[in-house]
């Protein structure tokens, strides 16, 4: 709190013998002349005296009030509780700032939260997943290569996907991911299982699978159709990709493709001409 003798000193305008000014006031405790003016009006904080010309002067002691209110404001006290603190003796204010020293605590406690998710948030829009490389192989499968997401963010950084794979990716936790992984797992186990059977491209198994495959896929972002067939051409066309799929079954990349492109033209979709959207 400001010494009120200390305003003397500032370089405000000068006071009288017998008081400050308004401005002067205000500078000191970093208020404006129109705040001042309006606690005079509901008078909550009035000058004590006046110049010859009707100038509001504030005394020491109309100071040191002021100071206690700009306290009290900053803790979080409407004027009206402050008003009662200062001008009611029974005002129990010991009760009063322990009830609004929880308020605070809850707002600081609300606000780590926040920085908490903020921090992820950003961690994740930057890393992709918020695992360790350890776990990451743990949830995606041994031959998962922790590479491939720093690959996708220099490829894809830019999109409203990415945005999106990001921020699902901060709200989740290993045993979620852990849940996401083994369902894509049986998707791609399901998928080798249909190859091995025969199952041709535009067979109801094949297109139940193909259904599958997106809506385990969505878990990272929305999957519509047609982007659905940019995501096959890419496993195909892609070693890495290709590695992946073909390491389940050999030939699998090309003949998921296969399928996603017969599924998307039953669904009116050209696989030639269909764009990420």
């Amino acid at each position: 709190m400001t010494d009120p003798r200390a305003l003397a000193g500032s370089r405000a305008a000068p006071a009288s013998a017998d008081g400050l000014t308004v401005g002067r006031v205000a500078d000191a405790l970093g208020l404006t002349v129109r705040t001042l003016h309006h606690w005079d009006g509901i008078a909550l904080a009035r000058p004590s005296l006046r110049t010859t010309g009707g100038y509001r002067l504030y005394t020491a002691q109309d100071v040191e009030r002021l100071q206690r209110i700009v306290l009290y404001r900053e803790l979080g006290l409407g004027l009206s509780a402050i008003r009662t603190l200062l001008d009611d003796p029974q005002a129990a204010a010991p009760a009063e700032l322990r009830r609004h020293q929880e308020r605070i605590r809850e707002r600081i406690t609300r606000l780590e939260q926040l920085d908490t998710g903020l921090s992820r948030m950003i961690a994740a829009h930057e890393r992709g997943v918020l695992l360790t490389p350890e776990q990451q192989r743990a949830v995606f499968g041994p031959d998962w290569d922790p590479a491939w997401i720093e690959g996708a963010r220099a490829r894809w950084g830019t999109t409203a996907q990415w945005a999106q794979y990001a921020e699902r990716s901060a709200e989740r936790s290993p045993e979620e991911w852990q849940a996401i992984g083994g369902a894509m797992t049986e998707v791609e186990q399901a998928l080798g299982d249909a190859f091995d059977d025969g199952v041709a491209p535009g067979d109801p198994a094949a297109d139940r699978l193909v259904d599958r495959h997106r809506e385990a896929f969505s878990a990272f972002f929305p999957l519509s159709r047609s982007m659905q067939v940019c995501l096959a051409r890419m496993y195909q066309a892609d070693p890495a990709f290709a590695a992946h799929y073909d390491g389940i079954r050999h030939g699998l990349a090309d003949w998921f493709r296969a399928i996603v492109d017969e599924s998307a033209r039953a669904h009116g979709i050209d696989p030639d001409t269909a764009t990420w959207e």
